[in-house]
């Protein structure tokens, strides 16, 4: 079983920067695929970024792309979302998951994949 507890949300500014960060206990942290969604008011979830165990491989939405990176650190057991130039459409609540993967270069886009979910923070940007 793995728990996931989220930090780092808050208010920002459009075209300001946002860290996020995602901590994993209980599990082999090294060998889960992890991603981050993102659901925002009266809309369904959404994908933002995810990244292989290895960290070698990355995937993100187009909307997010050349402005969000996703990295990981398996000795700290912690997986990262880098925000740069915030847009208010991108004001939401920001999840993140993980997914026991056999490769090492496998990447998730569905929520449906995910096996277990931490709490969500909110991240409000600002026009």
């Amino acid at each position: 079983q793995v728990q996931l507890v989220v930090s780092g949300g808050g208010l920002v500014q459009a075209g300001g920067s946002l860290r996020l960060s995602c901590v994993a206990s209980g599990g082999t942290f090294s060998r889960h695929a992890m991603g981050w969604f993102r659901q925002a008011p009266g809309k369904e979830r959404d994908f933002v970024a995810t990244i292989s165990w290895s960290g070698t491989s990355t995937n993100y939405a187009d909307s997010v792309k050349g402005r969000f990176t996703i990295s990981r650190d398996n000795a700290k057991n912690t997986v990262y979302l880098q925000m740069n130039s915030l847009k208010p459409e991108d004001t939401a609540v920001y999840f993140c998951a993980a997914k026991r993967a056999y490769y090492s270069g496998s990447t998730y886009n569905t929520e449906y994949d995910y096996n277990y979910w931490g709490q969500g923070t909110q991240v409000t940007v600002s026009s």
